[in-house]
C-alpha cells in the first residue's frame, strides 16, 4: 500500500473513531492537528508521513480516558500493523504518541525527534487561543466540572493521580496547563503561532474575572 493510501485509510479510522466525541478530543481536533502539524512539518524539515501519521492518531488511545496512567497504545499498533506501516516508522510513530502528553506537567514529554516535536507543538496550539477556550470546557462539562470555583485554586501537580482529581473547575486548567504551553513549544513557528493564541486566553480571563464579579455599572 502507498503511503498516500496509508494516510487516507487512517483518516477514515480514526474518524469513524472519533466523529462525535464530546470532550473536545473528536475528529475536527484531530484534523485541525493534522493541518497544523503538516504546516510545521515543512517549515521544519520533517517526515510528513510519521508527522502525518502520528498527528492523526495520537488520541485514538488517550490515557485521560483510561483508568490507565499510562499510555497504552495497543489500539493504534494494531492498526498501524493491519496496514503495513514499516516497522522503524511504526515504532517512532508509537514512541512519540506515548510520550507528547503534558499530563500536568509529571511526565517527561520530552521529544527527542523532529516528528515529535512537530506533532507535540501542533496539538498544544491546538489547545490555545478560542478553540483552546473552547475545548477547556467542553472537556470540564464531560467530566461534570464546574465552570468556576473561587474556593478552589489552581493545583501544582505532584502525582498523575492528581491530575485526573475531579474536585477541581475548569478555570484551573489554564492555570494548571493552558497558559504554560506557550513556553513548552518546541519550534520556532510553533512559538510564533503560540504568542497570539496565548494572548487571546488571557484576555479572555480577565474578562471572565470582570463579568464574575460584576459591582454594577460605572
Amino acid at each position: 500500500m502507498k503511503k498516500s493510501e496509508m494516510i487516507e485509510q487512517t483518516k477514515e479510522f480514526v474518524k469513524d473513531k472519533l466523529y462525535g466525541e464530546g470532550s473536545g478530543h473528536d475528529w475536527f481536533h484531530i484534523e485541525r492537528v493534522y493541518k497544523l502539524a503538516k504546516h510545521l512539518a515543512e517549515k521544519e524539515n520533517a517526515d510528513s508521513f510519521v508527522v502525518e501519521m502520528t498527528a492523526l492518531l495520537h488520541d485514538i488511545d488517550d490515557w485521560k480516558f483510561s483508568d490507565s496512567f499510562t499510555t497504552n497504545t495497543t489500539t493504534t499498533q494494531t492498526f498501524l500493523n493491519s496496514i503495513g506501516v514499516e516497522e522503524e516508522e511504526r515504532n517512532h510513530i508509537i514512541t512519540i504518541i506515548k510520550t507528547m502528553s503534558f499530563k500536568g506537567g509529571v511526565a517527561d514529554s520530552t521529544q527527542k525527534t523532529i516528528e515529535g516535536k512537530v506533532v507535540q507543538d501542533a496539538d498544544r496550539l491546538d489547545a490555545l487561543g478560542a478553540i483552546g477556550v473552547a475545548r477547556a470546557f467542553a472537556y470540564g462539562g464531560s467530566k461534570n466540572r464546574v465552570l468556576y470555583d473561587p474556593a478552589i485554586k489552581p493545583m501544582e501537580f505532584q502525582t498523575l493521580e492528581d491530575v485526573k482529581n475531579p474536585e477541581n473547575h475548569t478555570i484551573n486548567h489554564f492555570y494548571e496547563k493552558l497558559l504554560k504551553l506557550k513556553d513548552l513549544m518546541n519550534t520556532d513557528t510553533a512559538k510564533r503561532i503560540a504568542e497570539k493564541r496565548h494572548k487571546f486566553m488571557e484576555e479572555f480571563l480577565e474578562e471572565f474575572y470582570a463579568e464574575w464579579n460584576f459591582k454594577g455599572e460605572n
